[in-house]
């Protein structure tokens, strides 16, 4: 099924392993501090099950949460262990779970981080661009949303003239130039002359 329209954002279910963007995963490093308490401030990295161990409390579940949702847990602990008023921040400084895959027709296929907002030029130019032949009309930008999986037509033209949004990217995202299974999907719209007004969404099915 093909209909025009937005490529929606995943759902928390689909996000799950690994986490979506701010959300922290399994062996994302972290930076911990504790205001005033530089004894219980450290950079730190969490374990494979998604836990972090921090002084005083112990292991902490970080896998799912944000870094501020994370910085909340740790100062209740804290209040438990009798520490008066602990102000807690947490900050991302590397992450290998929240990753968006482009691959096809660019100069660096491969996986890049998605720290913060990220969109799909954004991503296209850590891949360092198109290559010299790559079609700017068949950019698919593969997705699972509500436990399905989903892909969206763009062009690139389209969004570099202003006819619709350069669209947001998320961790799991799958982005291809001009590869066959895109060609597959909407082999009724790719090769077409005009150009693209609006991303065309598909529900893949098996």
């Amino acid at each position: 099924m093909v209909v025009p329209g937005q490529l929606p954002p995943p759902k928390t279910t689909d996000l799950i392993i690994p986490p979506r963007s701010y959300l922290i995963g399994p062996m994302d490093k972290l930076q911990i501090d504790v205001f005033g308490l530089p004894e219980l401030s450290r950079s730190i990295q969490v374990d494979s099950s998604g836990y972090v161990s921090l002084p005083l409390v112990g292991p902490i579940q970080a896998s799912g949460k944000t870094p501020i949702e994370l910085g909340e847990s740790y100062a209740t602990s804290l209040r438990r262990s009798y520490v008066r008023d602990p102000k807690v921040t947490v900050n991302l400084t590397d992450t290998v779970s929240q990753i968006v895959t482009v691959g096809g027709s660019v100069m660096k296929p491969g996986n890049y981080p998605v720290m913060g907002r990220m969109t799909l030029m954004r991503a296209l130019a850590q891949a360092e661009g198109l290559t010299e032949f790559s079609k700017q009309d068949e950019v698919v930008i593969y997705r699972r949303v509500n436990n399905r999986d989903m892909a969206a037509l763009y062009d690139l033209r389209a969004i570099r003239q202003g006819a619709y949004p350069d669209p947001d990217i998320y961790a799991n995202d799958v982005i291809e130039v001009g590869e066959s299974r895109g060609r597959r999907i909407f082999k009724d719209l790719i090769g077409a002359s005009a150009l693209l007004t609006a991303p065309i969404v598909a529900l893949i099915t098996r």
